[in-house]
């Protein structure tokens, strides 16, 4: 039981508490927040340091009516809870839950969806500009940080926000982090700016100095004052030069401060941009100390803050990739790692720490990444560049313009690709088989277990012309032995016959292959399984030996059967005048849904039962 919390039922009910009891509120919000991410996972830091900011802003606003949009979407839990969602918040994430981003579907108070990073300023200018034409008197605010800044699209949206003159006023929450640590020209400036050396030396000088307790609250009020007029005044230029009103910096984890701010920038109007310095993973000790690590945390006891390690039975994907990455990169100087912002998540940190000569985190910056890659491409490099296969998306024209259209070896890396579970719509790989295939010069390869993965990987380090993508999924491998193993060089295009049959022939790609030989058992036989590493080029020849010896013959892809594995055995077969049956089993022509990654996989049949299912189907059992 919360003494303020369970009263909020609604922005409405803030407004009936005291300053004073918001700060209250703000401690019973991290407290539920934490309890249910304990064992409900999500992505906690981000949302504790933000806690203040969206209590004080809709405190001061009137929403739905005024409007907020997020970025990076894993900020807004306290707006969840505030906004009628309270109870719903402990389901977030999981199948028929609330998503654990805003969605425009889920509630009206989410004014714009948002899954990644660098959008909220472009978003909310459009909403502001639309307010104007309408006659509207509404307010938009636009929520950005968590390392969302060092994106190239906020700097477009910020850059004709402030010709504008649009009534538009930007939260700048910088907590010095994003999901990994942040890198960068901008991130080095703003904690420049906030870090000034004539700041730091009054500030021990004095602190030194005083005992008194009462001194130092005195103390305290005049260094935020010196700061902020010393930030404004070196600091501010980056923004007041892009035709923005520059605030702060203030204490964005001081409800009194934010509320203070909010209220006197509530009646302002054009472009103005209020700094914020916070803690990400603030009120939670654990959290504080580790904040990349707590970035997403998985379950832990919310208690003591110990954290509950799954024991994978088998290694990650991202662990086979880091470790192998590293061994190419010890066999060559020229074997260049490259991400954006996601070191950990990807495994590359074993590169990092090993040789950071070897290594670049660019920041949240997708498309730089790719094109960063092509120059090491045209320098002489290996480049490996590794994306979120949901986020390259962002970087496809760089991939077709400045990869492949000039033939430059850059191994594009897509971890998590195909159905990745409980981040919901905007985060499922399932678009990338579709997408690339139609980029000429460029192979698309997907290993089926851990030792292809390496030795696509190798594959993949000797090729010399144009990109060449692997994708695998989110999580555990298939217990493939690869440690160790030597490296092997596969023939780019050619498929692997796992089991030949009599009657139906199963192609696959990734993965799915061992779930289609478990389901193969129970027709003796009569099924064969054909495992086809490559996308692109496809094995014309292994599809001829099938369209020779099978009557029946059925795909499978954990990505979208429009465009994929499924369109290209089809169009093949109808170039070449045959005359099959073709089944696909893959996501059918919708947005995924959050879900786990086993609940998402039986919903689209992409799992043994599912496949023996379509067997059955299609021997009319």
């Amino acid at each position: 039981m919360y003494e303020f919390l369970d009263k909020i039922n609604g922005p409405a009910d803030l407004k009936r508490l005291s300053v004073e009891e918001l700060e209250k509120l703000c401690a019973e919000v991290r407290d539920y927040m934490v309890e249910c991410c304990s064992h409900n996972p999500g992505h906690l830091a981000s949302s504790l340091g933000a806690v203040e900011l969206i209590v004080g802003y809709h405190y001061v606003f009137d929403s739905p009516s005024d409007k907020i949009v997020f970025d990076v979407g894993h900020q807004a839990y306290a707006h969840k809870i505030l906004t009628g969602r309270r109870e719903a918040f402990a389901s977030m994430r999981t199948r028929d839950g609330i998503s654990g981003f805003p969605r425009r579907e889920e509630s009206g108070y989410d004014a714009f969806g948002v899954g990644h990073s660098s959008t909220s300023v472009s978003a909310a200018l459009g909403l502001a500009e639309a307010a104007r034409i309408k006659g509207s008197a509404e307010k938009v605010t636009a929520l950005i940080g968590d390392g969302a800044l060092t994106g190239g699209m906020a700097f477009e949206g910020l850059n004709n926000a402030g010709a504008s003159n649009a009534d538009l006023l930007v939260i700048l929450n910088d907590n010095n982090q994003s999901i990994d640590h942040n890198r960068g020209a901008l991130h080095n400036y703003l904690l420049r700016i906030t870090t000034s050396n004539h700041y730091n030396i009054v500030k021990e000088r004095v602190w030194r100095l005083l005992g008194d307790r009462s001194l130092r609250r005195f103390i305290q009020r005049w260094v935020r004052s010196f700061k902020s007029w010393l930030v404004k005044k070196t600091g501010g230029d980056l923004f007041e030069s892009l035709g923005f009103r520059y605030f702060g910096p203030i204490d964005g984890n001081d409800i009194h401060q934010v509320v203070e701010t909010l209220t006197k920038l509530r009646s302002m109007q054009g472009p103005r941009i209020v700094h914020c310095l916070t803690t990400k993973g603030k009120g939670y000790a654990p959290a504080e100390a580790d904040p990349v690590t707590w970035h997403a945390p998985g379950r832990f006891d919310h208690l003591t803050g110990e954290r509950i390690i799954s024991k994978y039975p088998h290694a990650r994907y991202q662990d086979v990739f880091g470790k192998v990455l590293l061994e190419l990169a010890e066999m060559d100087d020229k074997v260049i790692g490259i991400t954006p912002a996601m070191s950990q998540g990807c495994g590359m940190n074993l590169l990092a720490e090993a040789r950071p000569q070897q290594f670049f985190d660019v920041g949240i910056e997708e498309e730089h990444a790719v094109t960063f890659s092509a120059g090491l491409a045209a320098g002489g490099l290996k480049p490996f560049c590794n994306l979120y296969s949901a986020f390259s998306q962002r970087a496809y024209d760089q991939i077709i313009h400045d990869v492949a259209l000039q033939k430059l070896p850059v191994v594009l890396c897509f971890d998590r690709a195909g159905l990745a579970g409980e981040d919901g719509a905007t985060h499922q790989g399932v678009f990338d088989l579709a997408a690339y295939r139609s980029i000429p010069n460029t192979i698309v390869s997907a290993p089926k277990d851990e030792l292809e993965l390496r030795q696509l990987m190798y594959t993949a380090y000797r090729h010399s012309t144009g990109p060449f993508i692997i994708r695998y999924p989110r999580g555990m491998g298939e217990g493939a032995a690869w440690e160790g193993a030597s490296f092997e060089e596969y023939e780019i295009g050619r498929a692997e016959t796992l089991m030949e049959g009599s009657d139906a022939a199963v192609i696959t790609i990734g993965p799915s292959a061992y779930a289609a030989m478990e389901a193969a058992k129970s027709f003796p036989g009569r099924v064969g399984v054909f495992n086809f590493r490559f996308l692109k080029p496809l094995d014309t020849d292994a599809l001829t030996h099938i369209a020779e010896h099978y009557r029946t013959i059925i795909t499978i892809e954990d990505g979208t059967l429009t465009g994929g594995l499924y369109s290209a055995v089809c169009e093949h077969f109808a170039a070449c005048g045959l005359k099959l049956r073709v089944e696909g089993i893959g996501v059918r022509d919708e947005f995924v849904q959050q879900a786990r990654q086993s609940e998402q996989r039986e919903e689209y049949g992409i799992c043994a039962a599912g496949i023996e299912k379509s067997l059955r189907k299609v021997f009319g059992e």
